[in-house]
């Protein structure tokens, strides 16, 4: 059984094996620490980004990265504080149009099924996932082309996401998770 908690700590300052980020398939970040890790984890974006560009990154999917190490030069790291693997969860199309239930869902199937074996052959036992790009804030407005569709309303944090999420990931073995929401938030 997972623990799952949530917390206000900065994320990049997490000690997890695994960083989950929620992205779009355009491969525009917007959030600022979804730019933040894009300069921290340089081969991350160079994936994801790629991946974008060449169309093999639908929404409702999981991209997950192996981080390559670098040894010498300013990338390296001295304090051991950096993420093994990055899965990237695709959750929007673009990054002003907020995530829809049926593709959050779907890519935390795909998360699941990918964190399995790297629990069980690999050891991981501490992932962080920045939930801020799940919180739909209200002071945007729909854009207008897409009032018309069917589930186009922002999925609710407390009602909606945060149980999708705890039903999803809440059974995966030895696994502690934290989940990062903006300070304004209550836990």
């Amino acid at each position: 059984m997972a623990s799952i908690q949530l917390t206000h700590a900065p994320i990049l300052n997490n000690s997890a094996q695994l960083l989950i980020l929620p992205v779009n398939t355009a491969g525009i970040l917007l959030d600022p620490i979804l730019t933040r890790a894009k300069t921290l984890f340089p081969d991350n974006y160079q994936r994801y980004h790629r991946a974008c560009r060449d169309g093999s990154l639908h929404v409702g999917s999981c991209l997950l990265h192996k981080r390559m190490r670098e040894q010498a030069g300013l990338a390296s790291s001295s304090n051991g504080n950096q993420p093994s693997h990055i899965a990237n969860l695709v959750i929007s199309d673009h990054p002003y149009h907020s995530a829809r239930m049926r593709w959050l869902t779907a890519a935390l199937i795909q998360l699941r099924e990918q964190l399995i074996p790297l629990i069980r052959y690999q050891g991981m036992r501490r992932a962080a996932l920045l939930a801020r790009p799940l919180i739909y804030d209200t002071t945007r407005q729909h854009s207008p082309a897409t009032a018309h569709l069917a589930n186009a309303v922002p999925p609710d944090w407390a009602t909606e996401t945060l149980p999708l999420l705890m039903q999803h990931l809440q059974d995966l073995p030895k696994l502690r998770i934290d989940i990062h929401v903006p300070k304004h938030f209550d836990i």
